[in-house]
């Protein structure tokens, strides 16, 4: 692991010991109580640390949603990411986690874009990035690496342009495939291009897997742990409408609030247990949910894949249904245990109905699952706060199905009003930080 990402690490353990957040021992509607360390004091106002503020879950890339490797040989990359929280200093991590060789990224720069259909920036603020004091870097294979911290004026919800020249990409890409951004190709060195004419277009990031920027006092992220419900499959490219985009607006419009990060890991396909389209939840919890710089929240929304997978190619035995929920339940309490080792709270969610799905059809086998599940998560002593996401997306007249006007047209995702509810469940009691007497935060 680079000095780099410990020394993160370092602070992020230190940030998560003392940060003193109010709703810390708050209650889920099942009146759930927080199991989660009590913190101590907050810091001051003064105390500097780094805070993520965009966040992507990293994978292999399918053939289909890998770029061939002439694509990515004297190429120049320009990718753009929409942040929650903002700040004036800003550093950017890149990620080789899957690569078999080298990452060699020969210049990197940042901006603000005004057009996320061309990827032109604003070239008033174009910036270079540095590592070590140095225009390049070499990320070795299975590693990340952070940027130098750079000056940079980024706002609360705005759009950040990234940019990378690559001479050679690695053997075996990292991706992210779900971006629902456009991104940017074009052969050759143009990192400081304003314009790039001719460039191959795609809905994928590559080799980029956060963004944090330094605040001072109290301030949390909060990560979105789950699959393409979270990734937010089904929604238009570019309009920032899943569940984690309109939970960051919601926050970003309370005073109480608006220090709070939210770092969306949900991964196409994800399942707890196993191998899907990455790495499963418990396989990569330590690099998508801890090593997030100041992390003091979680939110799992992860099992409908477990379940759907386990039936679909044909009915299985009692038994067999019994162990696999089993097996998620167990899969929840390890991620519970491994959160509170780390003073972060974690808030279930409830596994949202699927009834009628044309790709998993579940059985009414599967269908009981579910409801059992979803009474273990909403029981009170599991997790520390619950959100009822089948209940706000579900049809009252046929719980197991989604409310039609939420359906995406699969019976299996929501669309973006069905995103919306999603957000709107979610009590913001659960994150306000501790304010002075003039409500500002402390």
């Amino acid at each position: 692991m680079p000095s780099t990402l410990k020394q993160s690490l370092s602070r992020l353990c230190v940030w998560s010991a003392c940060a003193a957040l109010a709703a810390c021992s708050a209650s889920g509607p099942a009146g759930a109580p927080s199991h989660a360390p009590a913190p101590s004091a907050a810091p001051s106002a003064t105390v500097a640390h780094w805070l993520g503020t965009w966040a992507s879950s990293q994978q292999i890339p399918e053939t289909r949603n890998a770029l061939p490797a002439a694509a990515l040989t004297n190429a120049t990359l320009r990718q753009i990411v929409h942040l929650t929280v903002g700040g004036h200093e800003l550093r950017v991590r890149f990620a080789n986690v899957f690569g078999t060789t080298p990452l060699h990224i020969l210049a990197a720069h940042i901006a603000l874009p005004v057009s996320r259909a061309t990827g032109a920036i604003d070239p008033a603020t174009d910036t270079a990035l540095a590592f070590g004091g140095r225009a390049s870097v070499t990320i070795p294979p299975g590693a990340v690496y952070y940027s130098d911290p750079v000056a940079f004026d980024a706002k609360p919800l705005s759009d950040l342009a990234v940019t990378i020249y690559l001479r050679k990409p690695p053997v075996r890409q990292t991706s992210h495939p779900g971006s629902r951004e456009t991104s940017f190709l074009l052969h050759g060195n143009h990192v400081a291009a304003v314009q790039l004419p001719g460039a191959m277009r795609f809905n994928h990031w590559f080799f980029l897997s956060g963004l944090d920027v330094r605040v001072h006092g109290p301030a949390a992220a909060i990560v979105t742990l789950g699959d393409s419900i979270t990734d937010g499959h089904a929604t238009p490219n570019n309009s920032d409408t899943r569940w984690p985009d309109d939970l960051a607006r919601r926050l970003q419009s309370s005073p109480a609030t608006r220090h709070l990060s939210v770092l969306n890991v949900g991964t196409g396909g994800n399942r707890l247990l196993r191998y899907g389209l990455g790495p499963d939840a418990l396989a990569r919890f330590d690099r998508d949910v801890l090593g997030q710089p100041g992390v003091r929240y979680v939110i799992v929304i992860e099992g409908v894949n477990d379940l759907g997978v386990a039936g679909m190619h044909g009915p299985i035995t009692a038994a067999q249904n019994a162990a696999l929920v089993r097996h998620i339940i167990g899969a929840y309490r390890q991620i519970i245990l491994r959160a509170h080792a780390h003073g972060i709270k974690v808030i279930g969610g409830t596994i949202t109905p699927f009834k009628g799905s044309s790709y998993y059809r579940p059985s009414a086998a599967t269908l009981q699952d579910r409801k059992q599940i979803n009474a273990w998560i909403r029981a009170p002593g599991h997790f520390d706060a619950v959100v009822d996401f089948a209940k706000a997306v579900r049809d009252p007249q046929h719980p197991a199905r989604l409310l039609p006007s939420y359906d995406s047209g699969d019976n299996l995702h929501p669309n973006p009003a069905g995103y919306r509810a999603m957000a709107d469940a979610i009590p913001l009691s659960l994150f306000k930080l501790p304010t002075s007497p003039d409500g500002s935060p402390q």
